[in-house]
């Protein structure tokens, strides 16, 4: 089970964030070249980016470029020209349909055809932040075997549909939770929207928590700072390491018995609680997160 906890972004054009970015403790590195760079500094976040891949050590950190809009005319430069530095993947901008995501897949089958790669190496995530985007989630889910992930961006997302943000985020409620839904009806992770608030932790531990309810996998940020916050939100406790562990010690010493739903610790467990409690167990294991054996 790979983790995606965290989503940094860093600004192509930076190689010295990209190099710090490299050394943190961060499940995903995006090194942008679409609203973090200036348009007359394109060309130099694109060398940028291929000598950092080439060359930085990022560790277990997955490699992420996030390319321009598919509609526009960068986004075939941005793959053709940092492909050579083999990313893990591509993150798309303003998906606001299904063709974005296939517009984008006919470009990098063509660079993998062209340098005798394995059709399919490079994944990719969509970034839903538009209205249209997330009326359509569920398509774009769907649109392709590369795509791993959704994401949702509520900045532009609001700007799109004229909302005023605020802290308690009700104005983009219900794209947030439309585009997680569009993500897991398709059998892929959800990331949620970045906390634009760099000052204050307890406003980020909140907000994640918040995502993590919601069913969200993980969080984009802009600030290493905000890495273990969100990392700490989106681990399972140990009191919910040791809870599951006992459940399924207990699911599995019933199934022995030819027991179907049983009550367990005051309630009554079935397929559904089960699934959940080794999906937890899954995630610590993946974090490096005690799992202590419960005998039932």
């Amino acid at each position: 089970m790979r983790l995606r906890r965290s989503v940094l972004f860093m600004p192509g054009d930076s190689p010295r964030k990209i190099e710090k970015a490299a050394a943190l403790d961060v499940d995903v590195v995006v090194m942008d070249l679409e609203d973090g760079v200036a348009a007359a500094r394109k060309e130099e976040a694109r060398r940028s980016i291929v000598d950092a891949l080439k060359h930085l050590d990022f560790g277990r950190t997955e490699r992420w470029v996030r390319i321009n809009v598919p509609t526009g005319d960068l986004f075939r430069a941005d793959i053709e020209q940092t492909a050579a530095g083999q990313p893990d993947g591509y993150m798309i901008p303003k998906v606001s349909s299904a063709e974005d995501v296939r517009r984008v897949e006919r470009v990098l089958e063509a660079v993998e055809a062209e340098v005798g790669a394995a059709r399919g190496g490079r994944a990719s995530l969509a970034l839903v932040e538009t209205a249209r985007g997330v009326v359509n989630a569920f398509e774009i889910a769907q649109s392709s075997e590369r795509l791993v992930a959704l994401l949702f961006g509520a900045e532009d997302f609001a700007g799109d549909v004229g909302a005023e943000r605020t802290v308690e985020g009700a104005e983009v409620a219900y794209a947030r939770g439309a585009v997680v839904v569009a993500a897991k009806a398709a059998g892929i992770e959800a990331i949620d929207t970045l906390c634009t608030d760099l000052k204050s932790t307890e406003v980020l531990a909140r907000d994640s928590v918040a995502g993590r309810r919601m069913g969200y996998d993980g969080k984009m940020c802009i600030h290493p700072k905000h890495v273990e916050t969100i990392h700490r939100a989106f681990d399972p406790t140990a009191e919910q390491i040791a809870h599951a562990a006992r459940l399924v010690a207990a699911f599995e010493a019933h199934q022995e018995r030819g027991a179907g739903v049983f009550d367990f610790e005051g309630k009554m467990v079935d397929m559904p609680m089960v699934r959940a409690a080794e999906k937890v167990l899954a995630r610590a294991r993946a974090a490096n997160l005690v799992t202590p054996p419960f005998e039932a």
